[in-house]
């Protein structure tokens, strides 16, 4: 199985994942737009032993708690991941990956609270909430 790198915007935190993601989507909820300071996040769900940080977890900034939390980097505040259903999945955010994933974005979650200045233009399927 393929391995892709990602990393923050300074370089200081890396990782590498499997490309075996077996779900994306784009989610325009609330704290989704707050973290990464854009319309929506798009991110990427995979099973936590397909993921590694391999640079730079000293440097990790956690918001949350140990089995469900979102994780930026300390020095320039990049989300990369957040750790998600009692941490046994990682969903990565996919703007940090330097290498292109095979999977892409196959919906949209949480369009009931999207940012309303923002449209959206594909044709992809639009769930109110998580995925009904």
């Amino acid at each position: 199985m393929a391995r892709l790198a990602g990393k923050c915007y300074c370089g200081a935190v890396a990782y590498e994942v499997e490309d075996a993601f077996v779900y994306a989507a784009n989610c325009h909820c609330s704290d989704c737009r707050r973290t990464t300071g854009s319309a929506f996040k798009p991110f990427a769900g995979i099973e936590r032993q397909k993921f590694a940080l391999v640079k730079g977890d000293d440097g990790l900034l956690i918001f949350g708690d140990v089995d469900t939390h979102n994780a930026h980097c300390r020095a320039c505040g990049s989300l990369l991941y957040s750790l998600v259903r009692e941490a046994a999945w990682v969903h990565v955010a996919m703007g940090t990956l330097v290498d292109a994933p095979t999977v892409r974005p196959t919906h949209h979650i949480f369009v009931a609270s999207k940012a309303p200045w923002y449209d959206i233009t594909d044709n992809l399927p639009q769930y109110r909430g998580h995925k009904e």
